[in-house]
């Protein structure tokens, strides 16, 4: 869809909350945060708008962090990782997390 259906610097905002985390080494390279989907997304912001994603699986929030912050396309909004802001939705699935003591990571990043 961004590939062929989205013009580029049209979007002011892209959402990403909780993609499959591939948890298995042998499997990270199916993970939807990686540099050249990055890429292809940044082509679609424009100029200020913002990238939001979150996910509960730790080793994939420090991946996405480091996959992001090493676009040159993006600036973070937070030195590392970002409150969640009141405007997103808290699913099911998270306030469940959340009450058994697991963690969620925001991050937020404008493009350039």
């Amino acid at each position: 869809v961004l590939q062929h259906m989205i013009a580029p610097h049209s979007l002011d905002g892209l959402h990403i909350y909780f993609p499959d985390p591939w948890p298995k080494k042998r499997h990270h390279k199916r993970r939807l945060i990686q540099p050249d989907f990055v890429r292809l997304a940044v082509s679609r912001l424009r100029a200020g708008a913002y990238l939001h994603c979150a996910t509960d699986w730790q080793p994939y929030a420090k991946h996405m962090l480091e996959v992001l912050r090493a676009e040159p396309g993006l600036a973070n909004r937070s030195a590392d990782y970002a409150p969640r802001p009141d405007w997103r939705p808290v699913s099911k699935f998270e306030r469940r997390g959340l009450n058994l003591g697991h963690g969620v990571w925001d991050l937020v990043f404008t493009a350039r």
